[in-house]
């Protein structure tokens, strides 16, 4: 499913996205308030959206590449972890520094957001690293509000890291 906004184009991802996505998630800038660091095996990037590709044809999410532009890859974005029973599913988003601050992100998850409903899910819920504050923003720009703390969650090199869970009914 291709969604479109006023400035961007979110398409499925493909194999061969990984290129493009490869340069954004080995920035440890990026990447500083995810679970794991940055990805330095370029066989690693590939590997991730293989992965997600295969969820994507078993009907458990949906993985887009952000084009802005001329096909110009800004990030991505995802809808993941559906749980048609209960009408929910989690969100997710990254991008490269230089889209920062130019709205991009608020507009792609908008149109995720959107989508979701469409489907007939009710209910989101997005997860972030204590101190992510752009993110934390973003999500409550987007109607998600606070719902938990989650202690020592996630481990990253060596140290265990505090994470936020925000929701929002549709």
């Amino acid at each position: 499913m291709i969604l479109e906004t006023e400035r961007l184009v979110l398409r499925p991802i493909v194999a061969h996205d990984w290129r493009a996505l490869y340069p954004i998630l080995s920035d440890p800038v990026v990447v500083a308030h995810w679970d794991g660091p940055e990805v330095i095996d370029p066989d690693v990037c590939a590997g991730m959206v293989a992965a997600e590709i295969e969820d994507m044809r078993a009907g458990r999410g949906y993985y887009w590449a952000v084009e802005h532009g001329g096909g110009a890859v800004l990030g991505g974005c995802d809808l993941a972890d559906i749980d048609r029973r209960h009408h929910r599913g989690e969100v997710g988003f990254f991008f490269a520094r230089q889209a920062w601050g130019h709205g991009f992100a608020l507009e792609a998850m908008r149109a995720v957001v959107s989508h979701a409903a469409a489907l007939g899910l009710r209910r989101l819920w997005a997860r972030t690293h204590a101190g992510n504050d752009r993110s934390e923003r973003l999500l409550q720009r987007l109607g998600f509000e606070p719902e938990g703390y989650l202690r020592g969650h996630v481990q990253r090199a060596g140290q265990r890291r505090d994470c936020k869970i925000f929701g929002i009914l549709l």
